[in-house]
């Protein structure tokens, strides 16, 4: 595990933009699942500003590692996020995108995009592997959309799960633990000094580590990469 700090959220992003630049650029061929939230977002915007000569797209694909159940023009829709922010400003070919539909049923969606994964990705240790999977950390500690309240979808035999918002009640369709440990490379994307609790937790085993899904990232490969800013690294 590596943990690479930086002054700023958008310092984050621009290191974060040139380690994805080099990934890519080693790659015919690169499979990535996205993340939502407001941290992507600065990593969206400075790769499509700053990288539209760095990077080729024709042989990137793109997923995400989770979704809101919403039709994707919804304003709670990480696709539409991505969309805006940095799909439509790339020239990546539209097949090469591969979303969840949440507006689709949960339960089937879920099952159709385990089939999306099991067909589109390579199969190494009898489970599809990303290349790389992007994950945020919330302030209680999930990622993906495996919240505390349901830790035992991170264990499912399953590649994709129906979750539940312990606030909201929205349901979201998201990729299991397994996944997100088999991937090549995992790297959490986590700003904010309302991440440093947790962070601090996790990252020294204490308080209520155990009960948080971030906890359990551990992928095969070794390749664990936490980008956070000073704000989100001070620890308690």
């Amino acid at each position: 595990m590596k943990i690479k700090t930086y002054k700023t959220k958008q310092e984050v992003a621009l290191n974060f933009s040139r380690y994805l630049a080099i990934l890519i650029a080693a790659r015919d061929t690169v499979h990535i699942a996205l993340s939502g939230g407001s941290t992507p977002k600065i990593v969206f915007d400075e790769l499509a500003a700053n990288f539209q000569e760095d990077i080729d797209w024709s042989g990137v694909h793109l997923y995400w590692g989770d979704e809101r159940c919403v039709d994707p023009t919804d304003d709670d829709s990480n696709y539409k996020m991505t969309q805006e922010h940095l799909i439509s400003k790339i020239d990546i070919p539209e097949k090469n995108i591969h979303r969840i539909k949440g507006e689709n049923d949960p339960e089937r969606e879920a099952k159709r995009y385990s089939g999306v994964l099991a067909t589109n990705l390579p199969s190494v240790n009898g489970i599809p592997q990303f290349d790389m999977v992007i994950l945020g950390m919330g302030d209680d500690g999930h990622t993906a959309s495996i919240f505390p309240h349901e830790i035992n979808l991170w264990y499912s035999n399953q590649y994709c799960e129906v979750a539940v918002h312990p606030d909201s009640g929205q349901r979201r369709v998201s990729i299991t633990g397994q996944i997100i440990n088999n991937a090549d490379c995992v790297v959490f994307l986590v700003t904010g000094s309302n991440k440093a609790e947790k962070f601090d937790e996790i990252i020294n085993q204490k308080g209520d580590y155990r009960n948080y899904p971030a906890r359990l990232v551990k992928p095969t490969s070794g390749k664990l990469i936490w980008f956070i800013d000073k704000d989100a690294a001070e620890m308690g």
